[in-house]
């Protein structure tokens, strides 16, 4: 809430700008003053160390020291100093007595005074110091002037001007001032890069704005039954909330590519394409899944793309009950109308006393394996598989396809996970016989082997189509991938979910051979603990 006549808050970005150009102006500032002070201590000390050397030089002049042990004030010493000052471009070099009484000076009206200042090198030592006196303040050497026996007579006092201290600051100083400005400068125009950048990757949003939609995130994310996985533009997890987690059967590392999180192929291919889908079904180890994918955009920036999977498993579980229950409806229905037939066909062979024709007809049904093995004396004691291939033969049958039972199929038991094995057998029937209605040979037929061993159950389907194409040999089994031409019914789940069912019981569904001369595609299953033991 806004209150009248208060101003806004500033935006996040230019707080960040504001206290960026603070703290570059305040450490620029600070460097600036520190590098002044050094070099100005730096300067004094060296200007002080040029005045000592001249005072020695000049103390060095024996007609100097000669003079002022013998007291003599002619001017000899006058000339001599201010020749020493004027070639040293000093301010002054002062020579005085024992006493502190000048011999020169570059006002002569102050010869013959006392030194404005102490006559420390009296003691016998060399002083530098930064002092002020008549000529003002200024950086000062002191040396004593010794006779040659050693005794002090005097001293040389020499004083640089403080001014040309300063200049000398002042000339080194302003390249430096130049060159902070520049990176004044510079630190500022970055700042600003990096407050429009900043903006830029919060979407223009302020960190209120930001800690709020943190919170609805985590809320929605982790308070809802669908899985959400999302990645950014570089294709790298950034979302995985834990219905996601559970649905895939386990959390991808957040930031790896999703080409290499470990996902199931049909997600990797919905992220690898970044296009919109709805209602697409992807399997996974022991799941079936409906996907939405969606690609996230704000304005003309791609932010990624977002799954939503939602669990279909318990729903397929059901259709495929409902399934197993209307083909065992159908081969109620195909028996009742089979029976009706062969009783029809027996009552009018008698009535019409044709006794012989009667008894043959009843051996061939006997010697027919098709007419007896879908009942309870027949080498099929599944109530499922039998109910399964009484309904796929009809079907087959219309679709002028010949299914039939191998001689050597026994399954003498009943199965343990009977929805799992008639949906891998339906999928591989309606397969082959699909491949076999298409295919060229004639006669179409399909050919079901079915074979009990101990607990495991072998399952061999074999079509006379024309075979699968060797460029499909190794797709077969993926999501979504079909060698199906007709389109208006949906392809590439069945042999997906087929081989998914029979990894969950840990066996084996192959393609042993895609084509041959005599038959075209036959397909192996291999369920171990299937079968109960024992007859049924």
């Amino acid at each position: 809430m806004s209150w009248p006549g208060r101003r806004p808050p500033l935006r996040f970005a230019t707080q960040a700008l504001l206290v960026q150009v603070a703290v570059l102006l305040l450490i620029l500032g600070l460097g600036f003053a520190l590098v002044a002070y050094m070099l100005h201590a730096e300067l004094e000390k060296q200007y002080e160390e040029r005045a000592l050397a001249v005072a020695r030089s000049v103390a060095a002049d024996a007609e100097i020291v000669r003079d002022v042990a013998a007291h003599d004030r002619s001017g000899d010493v006058q000339e001599r100093a201010e020749a020493a000052r004027r070639r040293a471009g000093v301010l002054f070099v002062v020579v005085a007595d024992d006493h502190g009484i000048r011999y020169s000076h570059p006002d002569a009206d102050r010869l013959g005074q006392r030194v404005s200042t102490a006559p420390e090198a009296l003691s016998g030592h060399e002083v530098v110091t930064f002092e002020t006196g008549t000529l003002g303040p200024s950086a000062r050497g002191k040396v004593p002037l010794l006779t040659a026996t050693g005794q002090v007579v005097g001293q040389v006092s020499v004083g640089i001007a403080a001014g040309e201290v300063s200049r000398r600051i002042g000339d080194l100083l302003r390249p430096a001032a130049g060159f902070t400005g520049v990176a004044l400068a510079l630190g500022v125009v970055a700042s600003a890069g990096l407050a429009r950048r900043l903006k830029r990757q919060t979407l223009g949003l302020e960190p209120t704005d930001l800690a709020d939609l943190l919170r609805e995130r985590e809320a929605v994310l982790h308070g809802i039954d669908e899985g959400v996985l999302a990645v950014d533009p570089a294709g790298r997890v950034t979302i995985c909330n834990d219905a996601a987690a559970r649905l895939i059967g386990g959390r991808p590392l957040l930031g790896a590519p999703a080409a290499d999180a470990g996902l199931p192929s049909g997600l990797r291919t919905l992220l690898s394409e970044r296009t919109k889908a709805r209602g697409v079904l992807v399997a996974t180890e022991d799941r079936m899944l409906v996907v939405t994918a969606a690609p996230v955009r704000r304005g003309d920036r791609d932010l990624g793309h977002v799954l939503t999977l939602r669990d279909r498993t318990d729903l397929d579980a059901m259709a495929r009950e409902l399934d197993v229950v209307r083909a065992l409806s159908d081969a109620l229905r195909a028996q009742a109308h089979e029976y009706t037939n062969r009783l029809h066909t027996l009552s009018g062979l008698l009535s019409l006393g044709h006794r012989d024709e009667a008894v043959a007809y009843l051996r061939e049904l006997a010697d027919d394996p098709l007419a007896t093995e879908y009942g309870d004396g027949g080498r099929l004691r599944d109530p499922y598989i039998r109910g399964l291939l009484a309904a796929k033969t009809a079907v087959a049958s219309e679709r002028g396809v010949d299914l039939r039972l191998s001689a050597d199929s026994f399954v003498p038991a009943q199965l343990k996970a009977p929805l799992d094995v008639v949906t891998i057998l339906g999928n591989l029937v309606d397969n082959a016989t699909a491949a076999a209605q298409a295919g060229s040979r004639r006669p179409a037929w399909v050919e079901v082997s079915l074979v009990s061993e101990a607990d495991v159950l072998h399952m061999v389907v074999v079509d006379s189509g024309d075979g699968v194409p060797a460029e499909a040999v190794d797709r077969l089994f993926d999501q979504d991938f079909t060698t199906a031409a007709d389109d208006a019914r949906p392809h590439g789940v069945g042999l997906a979910l087929a081989r998914r069912l029979t990894l969950r019981h840990c066996g084996e569904l192959a393609l042993t051979r895609a084509s041959g001369t005599d038959c075209g595609a036959v397909f192996v299953t291999r369920l171990p603990n299937a079968i109960t033991r024992g007859d049924a």
